[in-house]
């Protein structure tokens, strides 16, 4: 992501502001076997990607450049030249710093002054005619930025049910984000405040985060409703009868009606996802479990059954079959 120039290296590799070396090669491994050219011959868009990384990973994997970067953002590297000032970044503490001493050198109001005179939003005269202060030009106001971050952040099918309280770390900053129970795939909340510093402004963007659910091995959200395939013995679904059941809440029963027909389901109003009205229905759609080995009595009694069968269950199937 780039904005005015600024390259964000964290966003690019996917990894938090607070990865350490490990995490930041790991990551750029990932990304580099993805978009290498020799991977993706002739794919222009994932050869600038693999540049991108490249670009990212050198600064992240060498701790000085990386220092700087995380301190003057965009203007980390300025200190070899491209704004006719020698400028040796090494001596500043933070953008603060370097921002009041130009404006000292170069005749301007210091740092009570901020970024200039009250009421706008620029340098002051005191800058050479031609200076480009890296915001717009010489002489010139900033452009509007976009400060606006966006990340996305897994949950388990868990968390995003009950609702879970994270922990992120944002630009050096933690920060303590409440999750509401039932969000979904998708959902998107907006932390105000919280996204890129624009260093020396004090002005700061929305940060908003992209829910992701992890799968689960039994439950799947279907639009409002939560569903799971109910497994059925053979009996259960010829005789019908009570069956006790999961539920997100723990165990419930379910009257299961004489020749169940698979594919159709059975609903238990108010037991489903968390909604804005209250709670959705969960929907069990039944399915034949049939057991790996038969005991001799099970075996014995099929056979009876098999033998006592009065209806064909393939009648009629064969010719509609026909093409």
């Amino acid at each position: 992501m780039s904005v005015n120039g600024y390259r964000d290296y964290f966003s690019i590799l996917g990894v938090e502001r607070s990865a350490d070396a490990d995490a930041v090669k790991k990551a750029f491994r990932r990304l580099a076997r993805q978009y290498h050219p020799d991977v993706n011959p002739g794919d222009a868009t994932a050869e600038a990607k693999f540049k991108e990384i490249s670009e990212a990973y050198e600064v992240l994997s060498d701790p000085d450049k990386r220092r700087r970067y995380e301190q003057f953002g965009q203007y980390w590297n300025q200190g070899g030249g491209g704004t006719g000032v020698d400028v040796d970044f090494s001596r500043y503490g933070n953008f603060d710093e370097f921002i009041n001493d130009l404006l000292g050198r170069f005749g301007g109001t210091g740092a009570a002054s901020g970024f200039g005179a009250p009421g706008g939003f620029g340098f002051g005269s005191g800058f050479p005619a031609g200076f480009s202060t890296g915001f717009g030009g010489p002489g010139r106001a900033a452009a509007p930025v976009d400060l606006d971050a966006e990340v996305n952040l897994n949950l388990s099918f868990s968390d995003a049910f009950r609702g879970c309280e994270r922990t992120l770390a944002v630009n050096e900053e933690r920060v303590q984000v409440r999750i509401p129970a039932g969000v979904k795939e998708g959902s998107r909340l907006r932390l105000k405040g919280k996204g890129n510093l624009q260093p020396g402004t004090g002005r700061r963007g929305d940060l908003y985060l992209n829910l992701r659910l992890q799968a689960h091995p039994i439950w799947r959200l279907d639009g409002d409703q939560l569903r799971a395939e109910l497994p059925l013995s053979l009996d259960e679904l010829a005789l019908g009868g009570e069956v006790r059941v999961a539920t997100p809440d723990g165990e419930a029963t379910v009257q299961v009606p004489p020749g169940m027909t698979l594919g159709r389901s059975l609903r238990l109003k108010g037991k489903g996802w968390p909604l804005a009205s209250g709670r959705g229905d969960l929907l069990l759609t039944p399915s034949l479990k049939l057991p790996q080995t038969l005991s001799d009595q099970e075996r014995s009694l099929l056979e009876q059954l098999r033998q006592a069968r009065s209806a064909d269950p393939r009648q009629g199937w064969a010719a509609s079959a026909r093409l």
